[in-house]
């Protein structure tokens, strides 16, 4: 369990590392500079491995409000024991793509709630909680070894749903989503170019950039070289 003092010494450490140019270089890339110290992934990293898990210390991190401090806390937490409530809180705090897609990957696509997580936050109206929605099936996508193929063809009308949101951060997030299904194995990258060149016929300026930017990279051959070696199974597995 992680003390006050633990947590006052992690504090003073991430204020001492503070970078303004980096601060500068995040803001180019739609970050605000609001409570943000400009400390690069790998240096948080370093940290998380050092304490290890620990759910009160990821608690007390997370509740700073700091930027970096909120990215490391992804990376402490325990994903045993996350429970839905905290999910949708810490969700619901979300002001920026990169504490939304780091909690995403580090920590919440592999908690017992993800799958269902991203049938719920793909509805909000909230812009970086719907992303989140998003950002949860690509998180599915290098966590969930074992899922069938099912699992995420099921995510197609969850995809196609979202393609004609303008907001940036939505439609981004809706492309990767599409992409890293389409990444996972051969038989998947044959029903993702298929499912966008459904969204490329859709009335909508959002829609058509999606799925012109997916086609691009799951019909290039640097994607086909990757997934060329994985087993193309005869049929779907059923989940």
């Amino acid at each position: 369990m992680a003390g006050e003092d633990s947590f006052g010494k992690i504090m003073s450490e991430l204020r001492s590392k503070r970078n303004q140019r980096n601060i500068e270089g995040m803001k180019r890339f739609g970050i605000s500079d609001k409570n943000t110290l400009g400390i690069p992934i790998p240096v948080l990293r370093s940290i998380a491995k050092r304490e290890g898990r620990d759910h009160d210390l990821a608690v007390r991190l997370w509740k700073s409000g700091v930027h970096e401090a909120r990215i490391l806390a992804t990376m402490v937490e325990d994903p045993e024991n996350v429970t839905s409530k905290q999910m949708d809180e810490w969700t619901n705090d979300f002001d920026s793509w990169d504490v939304c897609d780091q909690c995403c990957g580090n920590l919440f696509g592999d908690t017992k709630y993800a799958y269902s997580k991203v049938y719920e936050w793909s509805r909000s109206d909230r812009e970086f909680v719907k992303r989140a929605g998003y950002a949860m099936i690509c998180a599915i996508t290098v966590h969930d070894k074992d899922a069938g193929d099912r699992k995420f063809t099921g995510f197609f009308p969850v995809i196609r749903k979202g393609a004609t949101d303008e907001r940036n951060f939505v439609r981004k997030a809706v492309n990767w989503a599409l992409r890293q299904i389409g990444k996972r194995n051969r038989a998947l990258n044959a029903m993702a170019i298929k499912e966008a060149e459904a969204i490329a016929k859709m009335d909508s300026k959002s829609a058509r950039w999606i799925a012109a930017d997916a086609l691009r990279e799951l019909k290039s051959e640097s994607v086909k070289r990757r997934i060329s070696n994985r087993a193309l199974p005869r049929k779907l597995k059923k989940q």
